[in-house]
Parts: structure tokens; C-alpha cells; sequence
């Protein structure tokens, strides 16, 4: 039994299938990499499973009980926090308070404030910000910005992290730092499920990938099952491309 697991996941708006009979098992230290062409579905499978959208039908189930249709304050306090595809900050917090306050907030057990602030200096050493702490969020840069978003869904003390297209945007360097952060999380204990739109990156960091279009999943396997599947690549390139392929 995994740890995170859907049954015919499904969610309609109005007449459209965003999703659609969705099956998934994400298994306790894994990375698994969620993709698909723009409009598959992927964000609205995360806001399904952190309870940001409600489920038309099928189930979601974390550890082995049923979540779906939880708010997300209660999914994330159950150990399942996530970041989202546009950062979304407090842009005149601080950088320590952004985690310092997820510390102490995000999680169902009471902290003391010392131990909190340990907690939020131990999580911006994780992910690079020491030095950026005092600073104002809008004032550092997109990448940095990711990594805060980061260090402030670990505060929450998550069994399982969703990374929602955490690496778009980022420099051929900041993209090798973040695979490195990737892995440093999943060798803490987290189990990690990433959208992502880098193939490089999905493919090096990776145990496994779901392919979804158009809503319904079309494929999984180990990373190079699927860069060699010929309807992923007829999704991706088009029927022509693997036809040349």
C-alpha cells in the first residue's frame, strides 16, 4: 500500500473532464514526476489532493485513509504540503518569518517559539537562504522565491511534498541546485511528487513518471520506459516526430 493513493480519480467542470478516472500509488520515498502537455490536468490532480478543489468521483487516501474532499489546512496538518505553479507569498514578510510562522501554524502540534525559530533556520540552511533572512520576499529573485516556497511547505513537517513546476524559469545552474535540494528532501524522509515541465530534470531525479493527457493518465513507468513510449511522444512531438523517431 502506498502512501499517497487515488482510485478513479475524476473532477468535472461543468461538462469537462479536467481529470479523469485517475489511478495513482505513490509509495513512501519516492520521487515521482507527474507531466504531461499544458492542460492535462496536473495542477487540478494537486488541488484535488490538497484540498483545494473537491473531487467530482473517486478517491484520494493518505496512509490509508480517505482524504478526499478535506480542507487543506486539514490535508496539510494530516503531512501533505505543497508549493504552487505561480509562487504565492507574503511579499512584505520576511524571508524567517515565512517559515518561522509555518513552524509554528502549519502543523497540529503545539512548538514553542524557540524551538520554531530553530526549526526555520535549520529549514533556510536546507535551501540556501541563511543569508537572505531578513530580506522582504519580493525582494528576492524568482529562483529564490521557489526555495522559500519550499522551506515554508517543510515547515509544515510534510510526509509528502507536491512541487508544482518548481524548476520552470530557472538558469542551466540553479536547475542543478534544485535537483541536488530535490534529493536532499527525499533523503530526509519526505516523499516527493513533482509536476514538472524540464524533462532533463524529470528525468535524472525521477524513481517514476505518470503521464496524463487531456486529463486521463496514458501512461507510468520507470523514466526511460517512458521517454521511449510511443504515445507519450506522439502526445509531446506529435504523430510526425515519432513517425521520424
Amino acid at each position: 500500500m502506498g502512501i499517497l493513493e487515488g482510485e478513479k480519480v475524476t473532477k468535472f467542470f461543468g461538462g469537462l473532464a479536467a481529470v479523469f478516472d485517475v489511478d495513482f500509488d505513490i509509495n513512501e520515498g519516492e520521487i515521482v514526476g507527474l507531466i504531461g502537455p499544458n492542460g492535462a490536468g496536473k495542477t487540478t490532480l494537486f488541488n484535488l489532493i490538497s484540498g483545494s478543489l473537491r473531487t467530482t468521483e473517486g478517491e484520494i487516501r493518505y496512509q490509508g485513509k480517505r482524504i478526499s474532499n478535506l480542507k487543506p489546512h486539514q490535508i496539510c496538518r494530516l503531512g501533505i504540503a505543497r508549493t504552487f505553479q505561480s509562487v504565492k507569498l507574503f511579499g512584505n514578510i520576511s524571508v524567517f518569518d515565512h517559515v518561522f510562522l509555518g513552524s509554528i501554524c502549519g502543523t497540529s502540534l503545539k512548538m514553542r517559539t524557540m524551538d520554531a525559530q530553530r526549526k526555520a533556520a535549520t529549514l533556510l540552511d536546507l535551501v540556501g537562504l541563511s543569508k537572505r533572512k531578513s530580506d522582504l520576499a519580493k525582494n528576492l529573485p524568482i529562483a529564490e522565491q521557489k526555495r522559500l516556497e519550499v522551506a515554508r511547505a517543510l515547515s509544515t513537517e510534510p510526509q509528502v511534498l507536491l512541487l508544482d513546476e518548481v524548476m520552470a524559469g530557472l538558469t542551466a545552474t540553479e536547475l542543478n541546485s534544485f535537483k541536488t535540494l530535490i534529493h536532499r528532501i527525499r533523503n530526509g524522509g519526505t516523499t516527493i511528487l513533482l509536476v514538472e515541465h524540464v524533462m532533463q530534470a524529470i528525468m535524472a531525479i525521477c524513481d517514476r513518471i505518470i503521464v496524463l493527457h487531456h486529463g486521463v493518465k496514458i501512461a507510468e513507468g520507470l523514466p526511460q520506459e517512458i521517454a521511449k513510449n510511443k504515445r507519450v511522444i506522439e502526445v509531446y512531438l506529435g504523430t510526425d516526430a515519432y513517425a521520424e523517431h
